[in-house]
Order: C-alpha cells, then structure tokens, then sequence
C-alpha cells in the first residue's frame, strides 16, 4: 500500500526530525514507527519502511561523527559486527511474528520503551581512562549483540539505549557514546533493511522520501552534537524522553 502524497511529505518531515534527534540523543523511531502505523501502514511493514529509511540518517550521522575524529576505529572492528549479527537475529524473528500478534506488542513496546527511558537513573560522570570498549571488548561486542537484536526486532529508543550503555558500563563520555552508538545503530539498520527488503516488507515509495529527509535531519543532528558537546546531548535526550512520555500518554488516553 501508498499512502497519499500529503501523507508522504508529512511522514518526510517527521524522518527530517527523527534523523535529526537520533543524531543526537536517539529515540528517532519513537516519532517514525507512530507516524508510519498513524498513515495506516501494518506493523510489519510499518517496520520494514523505518528501516528502510533509518539506515540514511544512521548512516549520515555516522559520517559526520567520522570528519569530526569521535568514532574510534579499534571498538568499531569490535560494535559493527556485534551489531550486525545482533541485528540479524532480531529482524529475522519479528517475521515470524503474525500481523494481528505484532500490532498490540508493537504498541506496547512504544510504552515500555517510553517508559524506561524516562524513569532510567541518571548516568553517572565518564571515567578517565581508553576509549570505551577498547579495554573491555568482550562487553562491548556484547552490548552491540544485544541492543542490536532489539533493534531488528522493533528498533526504537535503540540509539539512547546505546549511548547510555556505553557511559554506564564502559564509562564513555556523552559525545563519544554517541558517535560509537551510530557504529551499532547503522550496522544494525544496515542489517535489518536488507532482510526486510528480500522479504518485501520495506514500502520504497515511503521509505525512500522518508530516507531523503533522514539524511539531511542526521547531518544536521550530528553537527549539533559535535558543535555543542556533551552537555547538549544530555540535555536532547531529557528533552526527547519527556517529549515522547507525553506524546504516547497522550495517544494512550485516546484510546
């Protein structure tokens, strides 16, 4: 199914500022996974199309964090194929699921994911020292394995999960957790469109203007980020959990 063309340049919009929040602080998909099942896609195919159009904005914001030197070459080698492998798994499973099963557990994951990243402690303060995952690869790899799986199996509130992870047990600042987290995200998207796509579950005509606007949201998120540091990111991921908690709460009162 197509949705209308109006449909379509709304749903644009709300990837632009989707990949431009994911950039930053994560959480993109807990605006593009309701925008697109509100346009009346399935669940399946709702999301099939987010993948379809996220791998864009991971991948630009990856990018930008590279021409700004904070992704760390030594815990890509170990994240990008946790990632990938993690992601696999969990796009593979979510095909199994029926329809009629996905289409409450999808809304209920919303919720979940809403409600954990709003109630989550507080992540303490970096600790000195190498790079995240460049001491611990073991926990790193298995970090990227797990949220990764997740990822391909719903995908949102991936990337907030990541960052947070990432300063919580491996003691990366705020602004290189979010760059290593992109490393993870894109392998993950990376992985999970290309299963959904052999599957016929992505809807191209969405998912490619979808992915024009996540492009451009990502680089301009990223630059963000870069340009404001750490205490920007911890303030856009406050800002997108508060502002995700109230639009799902109010979802949930209609009904």
């Amino acid at each position: 199914m197509t949705p209308s063309p109006t449909t379509i340049a709304l749903l644009t919009g709300a990837a632009t500022l989707a990949g431009a929040v994911d950039a930053v602080a994560g959480g993109g998909g807990l605006v593009t996974v309701p925008a697109l099942l509100a346009a009346g896609l399935p669940p399946d195919l709702a999301l099939g199309t987010n993948k379809g159009q996220s791998v864009f904005g991971s991948g630009a914001a990856l990018l930008r964090y590279a021409r700004a030197g904070l992704v760390d070459g030594r815990m890509a080698r170990i994240t990008f194929p946790a990632g990938l492998a993690g992601s696999l798994g969990g796009a593979a499973l979510v095909l199994l699921v029926p329809p009629a099963t996905l289409r409450p557990m999808v809304l209920v994951l919303l919720l979940a994911v809403a409600a954990v990243l709003a109630f989550r402690p507080a992540a303490p303060a970096p600790r000195a020292g190498p790079r995240a995952g460049t001491s611990r690869p073991g926990l790193a790899a298995a970090i990227a394995l797990a949220i990764g799986a997740y990822d391909g199996f719903f995908g949102p509130g991936t990337g907030t999960f990541l960052i947070f992870a990432f300063v919580i047990f491996l003691g990366a600042g705020m602004q290189e957790a979010s760059a290593d987290a992109k490393v993870v995200n894109f392998a993950s998207n990376l992985a999970a469109v290309l299963l959904f796509a052999g599957r016929g579950v992505v809807v191209w005509p969405v998912a490619l203007p979808m992915a024009a606007g996540q492009f451009a949201g990502g680089l301009l998120g990223a630059h963000v980020a870069v340009r404001g540091g750490d205490r920007l990111v911890r303030v856009v991921v406050l800002a997108v959990v508060a502002a995700l908690v109230v639009k799902l709460g109010a979802d949930l009162a209609r009904g």
